[in-house]
This record gives C-alpha cells, structure tokens and sequence, in this order.
C-alpha cells in the first residue's frame, strides 16, 4: 500500500509543479476582477487536497492525538492492488485533461479571475465538454484520490475542494458575462454544462 500511496503522492506532486512553473505564459490583463472568492477557493481547494491525497505526517500526528478521529481515516473499502492501480491512472488522467485545457487555452489563461487582452468566449477543445474543463479536471483527479483512500475524511476533502471550484467558477462566470458580453456567453452556457460533461444545461 505504501507503494501505491508513493505513486498518488508523485502524480499530485508533478502535476502541482508543472501548472505553478507554467504560470508566466499568459497574455497581459486587460481587466482584473478584485474578489475574495479566489482567497475562498485557495483554502477550500487546499485544505481539501490534504484531506484527500495521502494523509501527511501532520494528519497522522492528529489521529495519534485526538483518537475519537480514528473512524474519520479508517477505508471503507479495501481496494484490490490492480483497482488502486487504476485509481491512481484515473487521478492522472484528470490533470491530463486540465493540461489540455490549459493548453488550448494558451495565453488567455489565468490564474485569477480576469479577462486578457484579445479574449473571447472559448468553447472548443475541452471547452465543448464543459465550461471549466480546469476545474473539472481537478475535482475528478480529488474524487478518484478520495476513492482510492476510501475514508470519510477524504470524502469531507473532495467535497471541500467541489465547493470551492463551484464557487469561484460562478463569480468567473458572471465577471465573463459582463466583460465579453451577456448574450454570447449565455449562450455557451446554453449548450455546454458547467463542471460535468453531458450533464443537461440550462435553458
């Protein structure tokens, strides 16, 4: 298991490492939007990933001190070694999918919630499966990481970074209405779901 644990903590790791280092290739902003939601959506999104990739000394040394908390890291599944296996390659195909996103996007991606300058509603690629293939990728790669520990705290984890990114993709979603217009916008939204794929859209 600790094999299998190693190998869910390298896939988070490397992921973590490449977004943050392509971080300067972006197009100049031409209109940030000031908001605390982003601040929200940082803790949300990590105190959710160390709830749910594998537990860290810390959370050891918590269990270890307060023993009513036991229950909250024990599996409620034990996996088989070829399903954690898969576990671990659907949790890496996840940031494959925010990758491809990012990279479709190019320069007009952001790290905040802003417009660049020459942007413009985006809708294929990844973008014609869901308005926030981003985000969708790294809530999949939390939940098959939730899966694969199988423990309520994990599941409090991958909940926890679910409603951050919904929450700051509501507040993109109205700051790109107002900046690159409401009716085309509404109108992607009208045919491409927000977070899940083939989910049905609003009308």
């Amino acid at each position: 298991m600790l094999v299998y644990n190693m190998a869910l903590n390298a896939v988070w790791l490397i992921w973590a490492l490449s977004w943050f280092a392509a971080a300067f290739w972006s197009a100049p902003t031409s209109v940030r939007k000031k908001t605390d939601v982003f601040t929200l959506k940082r803790v949300f999104l990590g105190l959710g990933a160390a709830m749910t990739i594998p537990p860290s000394q810390a959370w050891t040394d918590l269990k270890d001190a307060v023993p009513a908390l036991t229950p909250a890291f024990r599996p409620l599944l034990i996996w088989s070694e070829p399903a954690l296996a898969a576990l671990i390659g659907l949790t890496g195909l996840g940031f494959v999918f925010c990758w491809w996103a990012r990279l479709h996007l190019g320069r007009l991606w952001s790290g905040t919630v802003q417009v660049k300058a020459d942007h413009r509603v985006v809708d294929t690629g990844p973008y014609c499966l869901v308005r926030h293939p981003i985000y969708a990728g790294i809530l999949w790669s939390g939940w098959m990481s939730a899966a694969f520990h199988a423990t309520p705290v994990a599941a409090v984890g991958a909940t926890l970074m679910s409603i951050g990114c919904f929450a700051v993709a509501r507040v993109e979603e109205g700051f790109l209405r107002e900046q690159l217009g409401a009716k085309a916008y509404d109108a992607y939204a009208a045919r491409v779901p927000m977070l899940v794929p083939f989910l049905p859209t609003r009308s």
